[in-house]
């Protein structure tokens, strides 16, 4: 299935697993990019412009796609102001809209999300933005020039799983953008399954920053988000109420 690209803002990508790199150690970070064959990952801006002789961004292998967020931001002109110096600082047009103003749950504020991501459209950003998983907001984004949908599975950090599924999946099904699912997803056997629900990519950064061995789960979260993109392509079976023989079952005894 090498044609089969992942586009986003115009650019092709082979991998559907998206790394958010927010709870890593910096040096864990290349390890787990190389064994989950990631070839975007998210960018604190904050990280990246500590002043701390450890940067980042020299643990970042080239070629990998940067997606700055906007981590921290409560408006969506504080969203604004951090994708720009994001992109000041080199890290290229894409960026990834967070505006979170719930301190308990970290839910993001949908409203101001929209707003944003209008601003940053017109000046030429690939806006990514996280949303709560609602269809009218996700056709106003759609409006406002995203180029991608990121509903959340379940709260943030939580490794909950597919909480939203059904929200979801009318996303998918109402909305013309690519719809990769962001926040809660807690194992690859989730990550399967919102790939086979027709998610055209899933990002995770917690359930593998918490497992006992990092590369192997990032290797794992590979697996299964490839997995479940063939699932999705190939046509899952019809479910029947009842049993249905595999095999014939007359004939077999017959000259």
């Amino acid at each position: 299935m090498t044609n089969d690209k992942l586009i986003i803002g115009g650019h092709e990508f082979t991998s559907r697993f998206i790394l958010g790199s927010g709870k890593f150690s910096v040096k864990d970070t290349k390890t787990v990019l190389e064994n989950g064959g990631v070839e975007m990952a998210t960018l604190s801006v904050r990280r990246a412009n500590t002043g701390d002789q450890e940067n980042i961004l020299d643990y970042i292998p080239e070629g990998i796609t940067l997606l700055p967020n906007t981590s921290g931001a409560r408006t969506a002109d504080e969203a604004v102001r951090i994708a720009r110096l994001a992109r000041e600082m080199g890290c290229g047009d894409f960026v990834k809209i967070e505006i979170i103003r719930d301190s308990k749950y970290l839910l993001p504020d949908n409203e101001e999300t929209i707003r944003a991501t209008e601003i940053l459209a017109k000046e030429g950003f690939i806006v990514m933005p996280y949303m709560m998983p609602d269809l009218a907001a996700a056709r106003k984004l759609e409006a406002a020039g995203a180029a991608s949908i990121m509903p959340l599975a379940a709260p943030i950090g939580s490794n909950k799983g597919l909480c939203t599924k059904d929200f979801i999946k009318i996303i998918i099904d109402e909305t013309n953008l690519p719809v990769i699912v962001d926040a809660g997803i807690g194992k690859p056997s989730q990550a399967c399954e919102a790939m086979e629900l027709g998610c055209a990519a899933v990002m995770a950064n917690t359930a593998i920053a918490t497992a006992g061995d990092v590369a192997v789960m990032a290797k794992a979260f590979k697996l299964a988000v490839e997995s479940g993109r063939l699932a999705y392509l190939a046509g899952t079976g019809r479910v029947l109420d009842r049993g249905e023989a595999s095999s014939p079952l007359t004939g077999f005894l017959h000259d």
